[in-house]
């Protein structure tokens, strides 16, 4: 496997990548991008060329993964603010002020789950994430058995990557994260 982040040159592996994988498509991973009016107004088609134009204009979105030169997964990785309704989700809400990047979503390929690529794009994306300057990359996986948010990953696959729990007591759902000087991804 191998694992690049989605830069303008990689626009057309990723959307090879969303074209191969419907569900992938359908939301293209704005659900946390966008306000939850602006992601129920939006269709599919729109929500698809906004991937496409943050893309485009050069912000981070994500990782994928590849598999003899074909996109085989995804995970969604960027600055904390750039996810609106992630700012606003009062489950999730920000543990303190420092700088984090957030890793909202996996996507693999069924063809390829079970073979470790959940954990690579993790790592990917925190090197991708420290690359670009981040103190910390902060996760929110939930239980292999959840009905919700499955494609947030599972706890298991954080502390693979050396992320620590760092779950306030009285909430909820899980925060995880790594931190400049954790053990090494």
């Amino acid at each position: 496997m191998e694992y690049h982040p989605v830069t303008p040159n990689r626009l057309p592996d990723l959307d090879r990548f969303s074209e191969q994988h419907g569900t992938f498509r359908y939301c293209s991973c704005m659900r946390w991008r966008l306000r939850s009016a602006e992601y129920q107004r939006s269709s599919k088609e729109e929500r698809i060329a906004s991937l496409d134009d943050l893309v485009r204009q050069g912000q981070p979105v994500g990782v994928l993964a590849y598999q003899d030169g074909e996109p085989v997964g995804w995970c969604s990785v960027a600055p904390r603010e750039s996810y609106a309704a992630l700012e606003r989700y009062a489950a999730l809400p920000r543990l303190d002020d420092a700088p984090v990047w957030s890793v909202a979503c996996f996507f693999v390929d069924r063809s390829v789950r079970g073979q470790g690529v959940t954990l690579g794009l993790l790592r990917a994306a925190v090197e991708y994430a420290l690359a670009q300057g981040a103190p910390i990359v902060e996760g929110y996986p939930v239980e292999p058995d959840a009905r919700l948010y499955t494609y947030m990953g599972s706890p298991e696959t954080f502390r693979a990557a050396g992320f620590r729990d760092v779950t306030p007591a009285a909430q909820a759902r899980r925060v995880m994260r790594y931190t400049v000087g954790d053990a090494s991804v």
